[in-house]
């Protein structure tokens, strides 16, 4: 298996977690190939004789700054995501955590939303970041609240049918 392929596979794999095993995953992997592929790499890389024209050692430097850079920012995620204070999240609003089971009034379609930081988000998942204008509009919203969201599209508007915060999850 080559380095192409095992990235596809562990993107692959990491689609299948959330939050910070997500991040957990790709910083191991990042983390492996920064110390053992990418080392391995240049070497082969260096042997091939001159590193001014060398296309192949270019390539490697350039992957390992970016690896470099992605692994400090992963590191960075996962210091922000253990800060959450989740005592001090509330248990009768929507905050990070909670998932909120609303109707669509526009659609008349109901839809489930988990609200987490931006770097968790995956709106194909239905995890929403409490940045995006609908995470912004439902913070602090309880069951039967009526929320309206102003999208790119236009104007919607949701009713909290069910709300279940990270601490009814816990329980």
């Amino acid at each position: 298996m080559n380095l192409v392929e095992r990235k596809t596979t562990a993107v692959n794999e990491q689609k299948e977690l959330i939050g910070k095993d997500k991040i957990i995953a790709e910083l191991r992997t990042l983390e492996y190939e920064l110390t053992v592929e990418l080392p391995k790499a240049l070497r082969t890389a260096a042997a091939l004789g001159d590193l001014s024209e060398n296309a192949e050692y270019k390539f490697a430097r350039e992957r390992q700054d970016y690896v470099r850079a992605r692994v400090r920012q992963l590191q960075q995620q996962l210091a922000n995501l253990s800060s959450i204070d989740v005592s001090k999240l509330p248990r009768d609003r929507a905050s990070y955590g909670s998932t909120l089971s609303l109707r669509d009034l526009n659609r008349d379609e109901e839809i489930t939303y988990r609200l987490v930081t931006p770097e968790e988000a995956d709106f194909e998942k239905g995890l929403i970041s409490t940045a995006s204008p609908i995470g912004k509009s439902l913070l602090n919203k309880e069951e039967g609240d009526e929320v309206k969201v102003q999208t790119p599209s236009g104007v919607r508007n949701f009713e909290i049918v069910k709300l279940t915060t990270i601490h009814d999850e816990e329980d």
